[in-house]
């Protein structure tokens, strides 16, 4: 009998009694093809599941899964896969909820998440994306049980596609030295991705960072005057007119924010801010920053949330090139038989990102259920995905994607697009999760992917696309 360690991961924010059914089914459905099935029966969300899921994770399988049963930090997954020698088996769930709603599981965005820091620390891992009761699912894990593992992802090299003119790319890099890119706050615990390194970040782009606490921004937006308050809050609601069906304590709030990242931006010319939105924006402060994210980048500021400096860089580099707004997102959702993967973050992009300007919604946060964040989907037409990433052995890296965002409803509560890729979008995820790369990238609608090869090459850096 096959030994099977699973270990179902999911965070309290988001739909846990649709987590704990779907992490259930997927038990059953291993014990039901003959497994036997070790692992805590409940879902793993605390410091102190984690502890308890440790002794299943040590002990001698034929096979591990870890089911992100929601999305979950990869906190848990450097504690419980560290210095393992065979591959964790990633299994992400689809979306369950209906159209317009919130993200219920975000599971695949959360093995994207695992995957990156379990082959950053040294290991390796594989995916199934589906859900326990789909036929091909099925297959999939009963493969995985004879000891047929999916297949990685493969990481795509430099293409050899063409290349933008030498001066041009030579120009858009130049552009960026001096640049100063404003950090609040630490990366997110088990955010991975949102870490970086500073010598490299000067070394490659001669570009610096000002940081602030969240506690420090935070004693700025308390100073903000009433008049600079009022006065962002009426220039927000004529933009935004949606805004007057948010609790107005929370659109002063988010005003404020607003002033108070819009002046330290100004004082110290800032060409973009990173910010550690959360925990302690909702918890602490009691407002989500995205719509003020969002009033920056209307302004021309690029803003990347979770305090992600490579995205921020890489959203830099892209406007250098002359991409126009460009928006961070994760990978959230995977339809195969249309070859389209949808594209989402909550809520802080630019409204003149919006399919519909005129009717960029502003509402609660998602998940918090507090304000300020858009909730509206994207432009449509041809785009591009980009990401600077670390690379496997040191350095830096160069993802590239293509395709068409299909006009749609906001399938997500928040900025979604849907895009169906030039490439084949199956392999696409499996190549972002198993190749480690990281849960954001970053979607313009401007098609500069010539001058970002040439950038590449000037860089030093490799090129992965698909």
């Amino acid at each position: 009998m096959v030994r099977v360690t699973v270990i179902p991961t999911a965070r309290p924010t988001f739909a846990v009694e649709a987590a704990r059914q779907r992490a259930a089914a997927a038990r059953d459905l291993l014990a039901g093809l003959g497994a036997d099935v070790r692992g805590p029966a409940g879902l793993v969300m605390t410091g102190q599941d984690v502890a308890a899921a440790a002794a299943f994770a040590g002990a001698a399988a034929d096979l591990v899964i870890n089911v992100c049963a929601s999305f979950s930090d990869a906190s848990g997954a450097i504690r419980l896969y560290r210095g393992l020698a065979q591959p964790v088996l990633l299994w992400a769930f689809r979306e369950p909820g209906p159209v317009g709603d919130r993200l219920w599981l975000n599971s695949l965005c959360g093995a994207n998440l695992f995957g990156h820091a379990i082959v950053r620390a040294g290991g390796s891992v594989r995916l199934v994306y589906g859900d326990p009761d789909d036929p091909a699912t099925r297959d999939t894990v009963a493969a995985a049980l004879s000891g047929q593992l999916p297949a990685a992802g493969v990481t795509p090299h430099d293409p050899g596609r063409p290349r933008g003119a030498p001066g041009a790319a030579r120009h858009a890099v130049r552009a960026l030295r001096g640049a100063v890119i404003g950090l609040i706050g630490d990366a997110p615990p088990g955010f991975t991705p949102c870490e970086y390194d500073p010598h490299l970040l000067g070394e490659l782009f001669g570009i610096s960072v000002r940081t602030r606490t969240t506690g420090e921004f935070f004693r700025r937006v308390r100073e903000v005057g009433t008049a600079a308050r009022d006065a962002e809050r009426a220039a927000a609601q004529a933009a935004q007119p949606t805004l007057r069906t948010v609790d107005p304590a929370q659109v002063s709030l988010s005003a404020a924010v607003t002033v108070a990242l819009r002046d330290w931006v100004d004082r110290e010319a800032l060409a973009a801010v990173a910010v550690r939105c959360w925990p302690e924006f909702p918890t602490l402060l009691g407002v989500c920053p995205c719509s003020a994210l969002s009033r920056l980048a209307d302004a021309g500021t690029p803003t990347a949330c979770e305090r992600d400096v490579y995205g921020a860089v890489t959203m830099l580099l892209l406007e250098a090139l002359g991409s126009g707004p460009t928006y961070l997102v994760d990978t959230v959702d995977l339809d195969t038989a249309a070859n389209v993967i949808r594209l989402w973050h909550c809520g802080s992009a630019a409204t003149t990102l919006a399919a519909d300007p005129a009717r960029a919604a502003q509402s609660v946060h998602c998940n918090r259920r507090i304000g300020v964040a858009g909730n509206f989907p994207l432009r449509t037409g041809r785009v591009i995905m980009a990401r600077l990433a670390e690379a496997p052995g040191g350095g830096l890296r160069m993802l590239i994607a293509a395709g068409e965002s299909l006009p749609e409803p906001n399938r997500f509560q928040g900025n979604t697009a849907a895009v169906r890729l030039d490439a084949d979008a199956g392999e696409f995820v499996r190549g972002l999760v198993t190749g480690g790369f990281p849960h954001h990238t970053v979607l313009a609608w401007t098609d500069v992917r010539a001058g970002l090869r040439a950038a590449a090459d000037q860089l030093g850096i490799p090129v992965c696309e698909w």
